[in-house]
């Protein structure tokens, strides 16, 4: 076997220290990380991506982002070994990651991978069983190394063949990440931003929101997967869905994703949220919708004006005298987010 190896690399505590272990080691790294609109890095302000390549470049490691594509959306709308708390295809996922990387490796010139991998760490993919049926199904049994757990499994071909030395590797294992950051104390990483990370698909609005995307819209694309993250969300019919906007971040978001095809609705004499409406919408619909808006402001008007805006098309104005109670639309919901 070769002395390189391809390293999942998150950006993540766990990663990361997995790349230091290997690269005091000697092992030649070349770095993969996978990007989805579902990556939710705890640092807001690099996000993962940025985090991964800070990594990979502190180490000396060449690096590849992999977006997970249209053909990784098709494994979450039925994922064959079941999902987590929400539409989380964990074991999927992992073997989808895997098997990509797998392709690559000939390219590359490694002859095995490395990943930050904890044993009993994550509740659905990192038990012992969940392990031994991803490596089945990737095609890499005995070629992933997991220097963080190395000694709660076999010997991998790498270790076997003496690449890598098993002594170096440890024994950690279960949810607490008090080992990692003490080993990142040792190993002198101070800057971790992302040391659990996350997956949106684990959170239960943004299921919601995707069962309900996966039954009335078919043919969704990026944006649709993107959008799922931002505002509030709501069904008012089959055929039409309103976004409305938290905060004035999001309001530029929305505004930002809005297709020709699209309508918002803006405030227009208050301080509110936007709302982007996709689908089919008409006067009774859009009643409803200029309702909801002043429901989520905070101020208190007499008379609520709200814009309604064509992308690229009229713009017209109407207005109502009434505040609705948020409650009112609870019913029209998708999630709580």
């Amino acid at each position: 076997m070769k002395r390189a190896a391809v390293v999942l690399l998150s950006g993540g505590l766990d990663s990361t220290l997995a790349v230091k272990m290997m690269v005091e080691q000697g092992i030649k790294l070349t770095a993969v990380h996978f990007t989805s609109p579902f990556c939710n890095c705890s640092s807001r302000k690099t996000g993962c991506r940025h985090q991964a390549r800070r990594v990979a470049a502190e180490f000396g490691v060449p690096i590849r982002v992999v977006v997970k594509g249209m053909d990784y959306m098709r494994i979450v709308e039925k994922a064959p070994h079941g999902y987590g708390r929400g539409m989380n295809p964990c074991i999927d996922c992992r073997i989808y990651m895997l098997r990509k990387v797998s392709g690559m490796m000939a390219e590359i010139g490694a002859s095995f991978v490395v990943t930050g991998e904890v044993l009993g760490q994550r509740p659905m993919s990192q038990h012992r069983q969940a392990i031994e049926i991803i490596e089945k199904e990737s095609g890499l049994a005995g070629r992933i190394l997991r220097p963080l757990s190395a000694h709660h499994f076999p010997p991998t071909l790498p270790e076997e063949e003496g690449i890598v030395d098993r002594g170096r590797l440890l024994a950690i294992s279960g949810r607490s990440r008090k080992d990692q950051i003490a080993l990142a104390e040792d190993l002198g990483i101070r800057d971790y931003p992302c040391p659990a990370g996350g997956c949106l698909l684990t959170d239960p609005d943004i299921a919601g929101r995707l069962r309900d995307l996966f039954a009335h819209v078919p043919g969704y694309t990026h944006r649709d997967l993107v959008i799922l993250t931002i505002g509030r969300h709501f069904r008012l019919n089959p055929r039409l869905r309103v976004i409305l906007g938290r905060s004035q971040e999001e309001n530029e978001k929305l505004l930002a994703l809005a297709a020709p095809a699209d309508v918002v609705f803006m405030p227009e004499n208050f301080r509110g949220p936007t709302a982007l409406v996709l689908g089919e919408s008409e006067p009774a619909t859009e009643k409803i919708i200029g309702e909801i808006i002043p429901a989520y402001s905070q101020d208190e008007l007499d008379v609520w004006v709200v814009r309604r805006e064509a992308i690229g098309g009229e713009s017209l104005t109407f207005a109502g005298k009434k505040k609705a109670a948020r409650d009112a639309f609870a019913p029209l919901r998708i999630g709580r987010g």
